[in-house]
């Protein structure tokens, strides 16, 4: 047994080249089934079924051959795409049967400074200020993530509530290691799926990403995470599955684990491809990852989102506490604007959502509005295009087509954002 042991409660463990600890559970003895909402659920063994136009997904595990499904490019030997993995794969897969947790240490508790407060987000959202601007406090009205409190700062594209509902959401995102200055900081690349009330305290929200966190994971390391909650952040959900909710389904992905390799400046980018949505089948939200199968949040843990998402958010969050007085340097995705473009700044492409009819659809480039509270420390520039079409640069996309996509991110502080 190459690479893996048997660990002390009988199950197969692996230890990461990260310094990660990988233990393969058994599905019906998984945390997130401790949940009291599901004291009576049983762990889905149907396959969902996967939105159309999105191609086949594997479950309960398959081949791990990259992460988010895309080929390399060309064009200078630089404009490459490869799929971004996780690093304890060098050691294998968990066997059949048993889920892939990465093991929390008494250090990443200790880290967290509050045991109640482990793996929740520090609730930050407010309403728009009275005094912001008529067309930003349009935009953020309908954006509850977006809303500047406690030092968090974002770039993201999203959609506007309507009367249609939205069943899913899909991005590819390339995946970098953003510099963090403050040991409680992060920066993090997600989607969100959201439905409630953006002001009150009956937001449902579900998100899918990677994050820098050396608070939570005790490094500096892109990681694959996930966060739930059904009550504006305020008692319920957590990080990935420090808390019960979430229920696992794959053997081979990891939440939390770290992602690897991942892109850089002028060379290969390495991306992942997440899909979230709904199953009409039984009504859970599943996660996937490229082609993985990851697992589901169940339908009883939300109230909105029980039923459909009124809207969708991509982009990415940093934390700025003013360290020394200063803006912080912690860096958003690549730590560049977005107007240095492919192969510098990071990006979501190909943005999709899941209609009624369980149907991937093209987002339309007008039908997503943009924000960054301060574009001087980080910024997004939203663009479109197709096979056939030149690319930002007016040179011909050996990328392929990669429709409704955006640049996004900053160094934070700079002359320009003291």
């Amino acid at each position: 047994m190459a690479d893996g042991r048997w660990g002390v409660v009988g199950y197969r463990l692996f230890q990461s080249q990260d310094g990660d600890t990988i233990d393969c559970v058994a599905a019906h003895e998984q945390h997130g089934l401790d949940h009291p909402l599901l004291r009576a659920h049983a762990v889905q063994t149907e396959p969902p079924e996967a939105p159309r136009g999105g191609g086949a997904l594997s479950f309960p595990s398959g081949s791990a051959t990259n992460g988010s499904g895309s080929g390399s490019g060309s064009g200078a030997g630089k404009d490459s795409r490869r799929g971004a993995w996780q690093t304890w794969h060098h050691g294998g897969h968990c066997p059949r049967g048993t889920v892939a947790i990465r093991r929390t240490s008494a250090e990443d508790v200790l880290r967290a400074g509050s045991v109640s407060r482990f793996g929740r987000k520090r609730r930050h959202r407010k309403a728009a200020a009275a005094a912001a601007a008529a067309a930003a406090a349009a935009r953020a009205a309908y954006a509850p993530d977006v809303i500047t409190g406690n030092g968090h700062e974002h770039a993201i594209a999203y959609t506007a509530p309507s009367q249609q509902p939205v069943y899913g959401a899909k991005a590819t995102i390339n995946v970098w290691d953003p510099a963090i200055q403050e040991s409680n900081g992060f920066s993090l690349s997600q989607l969100w799926v959201l439905s409630g009330s953006f002001n009150g305290s009956d937001l449902n929200s579900i998100e899918a990403g990677w994050q820098v966190s050396p608070e939570l994971y005790g490094d500096s390391r892109p990681r694959l995470f996930t966060y739930w909650t059904s009550d504006a952040y305020e008692a319920t959900g957590c990080y990935n599955a420090l808390c019960p909710g979430f229920v696992q389904t794959s053997s081979r992905i990891a939440i939390g684990a770290s992602i690897s390799p991942v892109s850089s400046a002028g060379g290969a980018q390495y991306d992942m491809t997440l899909l979230v949505w709904k199953d009409p089948k039984l009504g859970n939200w599943w996660l996937s990852y490229g082609d993985q199968l990851v697992g589901y949040w169940p339908a009883q843990l939300f109230t909105h989102l029980s039923d459909h998402a009124t809207m969708v958010e991509w982009g990415g969050e940093v934390v700025d506490t003013r360290p020394g007085g200063a803006h912080t340097a912690t860096q958003m995705g690549s730590g560049r604007f977005a107007a240095e473009g492919f192969g510098r700044a990071s990006y979501f492409r190909n943005l999709e959502t899941v209609d009624a009819d369980n149907s991937l659809a093209e987002v339309a480039l007008d039908a997503i509005q943009t924000l960054a509270e301060d574009p001087a420390c980080y910024d997004i520039r939203k663009a479109y295009d197709d096979d056939d079409d030149d690319d930002d640069d007016g040179q011909h996309s050996a990328r392929g087509g990669w429709g409704t996509h955006f640049y996004y991110g900053g160094p934070g502080h700079n002359p320009a954002c003291p």
